[in-house]
């Protein structure tokens, strides 16, 4: 375990609206905001979305098993913000239910806001981390200098 500490900044709370796209949004808010490191939480409807489900296999490098859903499901989720090379990562790891299905996993596109979505953005000060791709796994790990 590798680890370092770090103080909160400032809190955004957001309202993301009927077919906002999440993700994008979300990348606008850190990128006007300059948000280098911090986390967040949400909870909402989703029209749909594509997550990622686990490896295929559990081998390194891992294949992604992509799973979508449609049709408006309700979701929970948290999430990281890290620089990275090519400017702000963004990770969203998401619960996604409907009926008596559910799904858990990465969601990394096709992310349609179904009514209203609600986040908290937490800032982090205080921190020196950012995002670069491991040899070892291919994975866009943290890495604290």
């Amino acid at each position: 375990m590798i680890y370092t500490s770090a103080s909160i900044g400032r809190t955004f709370v957001v309202r993301f609206e009927n077919n906002d796209d999440f993700i994008k949004e979300l990348e606008n808010l850190v990128k006007k905001e300059k948000i280098k490191t911090g986390f967040f939480v949400f909870l909402g409807g989703m029209k749909k979305g594509s997550v990622v489900c686990g490896p295929k296999k559990p081998v390194i490098p891992p294949e992604p098993n992509w799973v979508s859903f449609k049709d408006a499901w309700e979701v929970f989720g948290t999430g990281s913000v890290f620089e990275g090379d090519s400017g702000p990562q963004i990770h969203i790891h998401t619960s996604a239910g409907k009926g008596v299905k559910t799904l858990t996993g990465c969601l990394r596109k096709n992310a349609e806001v179904f009514i209203t979505v609600e986040a908290f953005v937490m800032e982090l000060k205080g921190i020196k981390a950012k995002k670069e791709i491991d040899e070892k796994t291919g994975i866009n790990m943290l890495k604290f200098m």
